[in-house]
């Protein structure tokens, strides 16, 4: 699959934009979404305009040296979300170069008649013709003609694909190139709606919304500024009870220590990464809310072909009918196969050579090819009079009506049929009209897929597979893949009734789908990630979209939603912990004066309370930018269940919350009497 590059944090191209950027978002109207932020930057005015005017028995220096980590603060916590965005920013810019201004022809009226028009110009309906060598002009639906189409530009990937009108893939992309025949295209999106315009919308972050989660903890972290902004408010009557007073700038110094800046400033670059790192895996999420979802999904539907299986069927057994030979149905099947580049047509040939000797690796003299069409669904090759044919069951009956009549086509069905109960595909072999029998495609489980279906179990999420196969063939492929449960002969009402009975039981449920019967089982669904190759209507229903169109990714988009949630988790845990260790730096350092016992707190040993104070202020700055490069790389996911992963979150983040303060403040505050700065 193909996977877009991770742009470096540490470059000049998005270092220095993300620097302006984070002074733009000083704009009061921009900070106030981060009320945390919000209140730093109002405590940094205070004690800007006291610098000015005020006399509290402080001095200047240690005056300026508390603004300036102040409003650095503020600066180095809008940098975290400046820089997360220019990551989306750089990326958007990319894909911008592929919506250069394109001309379409559309047709007019009864559609003999062709004009030339800016693609701008399109609107919701028109037919536009493409033709090999076009590029696509808008969004839309093939309503006639089978092209070959190159989506390198969108989805990263060389290998072209087929677009054919009336199917599952019949949606395509504005940007991508007909590389053979000729299409007719329904538009179906307006001027500036269409897909590739939303994406560079999204990708850029401009209709990010927060999730519930983050809307819960940015609630807490409120309360906990309201709280502690009280208590700090009720300070200055105790310094006067105990005959002292304690000046603005230092319980200015002590509010910023002890509300949650540390979290806030990085919890919206966290939200930004998350749906970040899914557009670098080529899925596109519609929100961020789609992201999260993923990383607290219950239930797991996949399609089988595909998803489970490699989806290129392998050749494993040549079933004769009506008295024909293995060897002469053996060679036909080789025959009718030669000039079929399909993985299913080279393991016809292979199984032909190694179990029946045959020899024939080059088409006979004068012989034509039978080329396979959507229309026919049969391929083949014909030569001195004889035509072999191989095909689904009912195409190759319904090209030879009178054999299907017969006896034989009785004795071909039942074959298929035992085939089908064996988890197999079947594939008829005819020969001048003569039925000679079926070929056992069988669908080979992707190696390795039983053991990650046992790490989403150990995730605790139950794996069911969705199939049209009957009960027999679903059996027998999920018990080989190890998926928990299955759905046979599934319809689109199936799938949306089973989906509403596992979210009626309290589960979060996540879907893949590309078709149109898709379309309501993906809109039900907690997540429901759409094929890009599939149809508008299953990309519209979708709140995902993977442009590499592999189902099997959304086992990686399960992985990327729990590393979010993780992050969030486990730097909110180191936030905690961190602002823990420095209320032994700054409280004694505050008080000691006023209350001399006081001192037996100050187990960092800091010089003085003015260090003390200063110290934890420039700790409480410099650690959001260090902190940085983890909020946007994410906490790397491992399986585990839910009390062993707060016990890691407890020992890693937690414990290193409290002693990366301690040690980091007492460094600061060596440093500080060093150059005299207190």
């Amino acid at each position: 699959m193909a996977r877009q590059a991770s742009k470096s944090l540490f470059t000049a191209d998005l270092i220095v934009p993300a620097i302006g950027d984070a002074f733009r978002k000083l704009n009061p109207r921009e900070l106030i979404r981060n009320p945390v932020m919000f209140t730093t930057a109002v405590v940094a005015v205070l004690l800007t305009v006291l610098l000015a005017v005020g006399q509290d028995g402080l001095s200047m220096g240690f005056k300026l040296q508390l603004v300036i980590w102040l409003w650095l603060t503020v600066v180095f916590g809008t940098f975290a979300e400046a820089l997360a965005e220019g990551r989306g920013k750089a990326q958007a810019a990319s894909l911008r170069a592929t919506k250069a201004e394109l001309t379409a022809r559309r047709l007019k009226g009864d559609g003999r008649e062709v004009e030339n028009v800016p693609a701008s110009a399109l609107k919701l309906g028109d037919i536009v013709l493409v033709e090999t060598g076009d590029l696509i002009p808008s969004d839309g639906e093939v309503v006639s003609g089978v092209a070959s189409v190159n989506e390198a530009a969108i989805t990263g990937e060389s290998a072209p694909v087929i677009r054919e009108a009336g199917g599952d893939r019949s949606a395509v992309t504005a940007g991508t190139r007909v590389i053979s025949d000729e299409i007719r295209v329904r538009v179906t999106v307006n001027p500036g709606q269409g897909f590739l315009d939303r994406m560079i919308a999204l990708v850029e972050g401009a209709e990010r919304q927060k999730t519930p989660n983050e809307i819960a903890l940015t609630l807490l972290l409120v309360g906990l500024t309201i709280i502690f902004l009280i208590a700090v408010g009720t300070i200055p009557g105790f310094a006067s009870y105990a005959g002292g007073s304690i000046p603005v700038s230092i319980l200015a110094a002590l509010l910023i220590t002890l509300i949650p800046t540390t979290i806030a400033a990085l919890l919206s670059a966290i939200g930004i990464a998350g749906m970040d790192r899914l557009v670098r895996f080529n899925v596109l999420a519609k929100s961020g809310r789609a992201v999260e979802a993923a990383g607290d999904i219950d239930v797991l539907l996949l399609d089988k072909t595909g998803t489970i299986t490699v989806g290129d069927r392998q050749a494993t057994e040549f079933r004769t009918v009506g008295g024909t030979k293995q060897a002469d149905l053996a060679e036909a099947a080789l025959l009718a196969s030669l000039a079929d580049e399909t993985p299913e047509g080279r393991s016809i040939m292979l199984l032909a050579r190694e179990k029946f000797g045959q020899t024939a690796n080059a088409l006979p003299a004068g012989a034509e090819v039978i080329p396979f069409t959507a229309q026919t669904r049969v391929s083949g090759v014909s030569f001195n009079g004889s035509a072999i044919q191989k095909g689904a069951v009912d195409s190759i009956l319904r090209a030879y009506p009178d054999a299907a009549k017969t006896r034989t086509a009785e004795e071909l069905r039942r074959v298929s049929d035992e085939i089908a109960r064996a988890g197999g595909t079947p594939l008829a072999v005819a020969k001048n009209g003569e039925l000679l029998g079926a070929i056992f495609l069988k669908d080979i489980v992707k190696a390795g897929i039983r053991e990650r279906f046992g790490e989403l179990r150990q995730m605790g999420i139950r794996t069911v597979m969705i199939t049209g196969d009957n009960p027999l063939t679903a059996a027998s492929i999920a018990a080989e893949a190890g998926v928990d449960d299955f759905l046979a002969q599934a319809t689109p009402e199936d799938k949306l009734a089973l989906i509403r009975k596992e979210q009626e039981g309290g589960r979060l449920v996540a879907m893949c789908g590309d078709g149109t019967n898709d379309a309501p089982a993906l809109a039900q669904a907690d997540v429901g990630v759409a094929m890009n190759t599939g149809t508008q209507a299953a990309r519209e229903a979708g709140n995902m979209v993977d442009l590499d169109s592999d189902p099997t990714k959304l086992i990686e988009v399960v992985g990327l939603g729990k590393q979010l949630l993780m992050t969030r988790g486990a730097l909110t845990t180191f936030s905690v912990a961190n602002d823990v260790a420095k209320y032994f730096a700054i409280i004694p350092a505050m008080f000691v004066v006023l209350y001399p016992g006081l001192g037996v707190l100050n187990i960092m040993g800091l010089a003085t309370p003015q260090s003390a104070i200063l110290s934890a202020i420039i700790f409480n700055a410099l650690i959001i930018p260090l902190l940085v490069p983890l909020a946007l790389k994410g906490v790397t996911y491992r399986p585990i269940g839910a009390g062993p992963l707060l016990a890691r979150n407890l020992a890693i983040y937690g414990l290193g919350g409290l002693i990366a303060p301690f040690a980091g403040i007492k460094l600061i505050d060596l440093a500080v009497n060093g150059l005299g700065l207190a």
